[in-house]
């Protein structure tokens, strides 16, 4: 859901690469403009935090932007085109397992860092960080910059999108409920009242506005950022009123980006390497390893938000800084897959039915 679900016509069609053009990120490792927005957010939050009434109104209407938000969501998700993909089940499971247990398991080892390198706030916000959906956007321009499989890139990351909605919030009730990192049990009514139902809500009406939100998809893009940014000024206000941010120190920030390093290495090498053992095709593998790897900031942040009330803006810490870093070093790995030889003999199996392969029809 970054940057909102892709839809339109069938994943197989040549005309998903003029959308795929547009999505490509420069060769060079990139900063996304949207962290410098939200860096600005967390220092206007820092200088002029809302409080009293402000607040109030602040945490009313940050409410009300999550339910827009996850209400579009629902209305861009073409359901007939995510179902069109589940008869490439292999590479999608490969997808999900990554990115809903193999993450998890990763930030559950992560524990016996704390206190050494991460203090138990900090720890909660990389766990959570674990628990969120892959992404779409990104995945799709890295996959098609490294001349991946970018069909089977769209309906991976629109099949993590959606069983995000119900996994990370079921996954944070198993992993965050008694850990007292301001997940309750009542996080979960919130989840269905603020995500669930506006999501489904907007895919009731999908036949009825779906065509309004296409042709605005730009315009509507400004109001999901603006969402977020929202929700991150609310979150982050809500922090210093209370002080929270006293826990931070520079030493804990450089403990917690190193650990990110080492979480976003294993999942690289694991995403790649263990396709490799599966018999996955060098366009799969990319896919995979693309969807397989990134977190999505777009859906993480308002789950944090729901999930952890005052203490999202510690929860969200970590997400932030592993979204930057996952694009800098994935347009890196993307550029490298781009010069690759093509193999003159395929390790995987030619037949779908085997690989898992969705058929791209690629300019080159």
């Amino acid at each position: 859901m970054e940057g909102g679900l892709l839809s339109g016509p069938g994943p197989q069609r040549t005309s998903k690469w003029s959308t795929v053009k547009r999505l490509r990120r420069p060769s060079r490792m990139p900063i996304d403009p949207y962290i410098l927005l939200l860096l600005g957010t967390v220092g206007l939050a820092a200088l002029l935090p809302a409080r009293g009434a402000a607040a109030e109104v602040a945490s009313g209407a940050s409410t009300a932007a999550i339910a827009f938000l996850f209400f579009l969501y629902g209305a861009r998700l073409s359901t007939r085109e995510a179902l069109e993909g589940l008869r490439h089940w292999r590479l999608h499971g490969t997808v999900l397992l990554c990115t809903f247990v193999a993450f998890p398991l990763l930030g559950l080892a992560a524990r016996g860092l704390v206190p050494v390198l991460l203090t138990h706030s900090l720890y909660q916000g990389l766990l959570f960080l674990t628990l969120v959906p892959s992404t779409i956007q990104s995945s799709i321009a890295f996959t098609s910059m490294a001349r991946g499989n970018v069909p089977a890139a769209i309906c991976a990351g629109s099949f993590s999108s959606l069983a995000g909605i119900v996994l990370t919030p079921l996954l944070a009730a198993a992993l965050l409920g008694g850990s007292g990192g301001g997940f309750s049990a009542d996080s979960l009514v919130k989840i269905v009242l603020q995500l669930l139902v506006p999501f489904l809500a907007g895919q009731l009406l999908r036949p009825v506005i779906g065509g309004f939100v296409l042709r605005h998809r730009k315009a509507l893009g400004y109001v999901d950022r603006g969402s977020i940014l929202l929700v991150v000024y609310t979150a982050f206000s809500e922090g210093m009123v209370q002080g929270i941010w006293h826990q931070v120190s520079p030493v804990r920030l450089g403990g917690l980006l190193l650990v990110e390093a080492v979480l976003l290495a294993v999942m690289l090498a694991l995403t790649w390497y263990g396709t490799k053992a599966l018999r996955f095709g060098r366009e799969d593998r990319i896919a995979i390893q693309f969807a397989g790897s990134k977190k999505s900031l777009a859906s993480g942040l308002p789950m944090a938000s729901v999930l952890f009330g005052a203490h999202a803006s510690l929860a969200v810490l970590p997400l932030m800084l592993f979204h930057q870093m996952q694009l800098m070093v994935c347009a890196v790995i993307a550029k490298r897959r781009a010069h690759d030889p093509e193999p003159a003999d395929a390790a995987a199996p030619a037949a779908p039915a085997r690989t898992g392969t969705v058929t791209a029809t690629r300019a080159r």
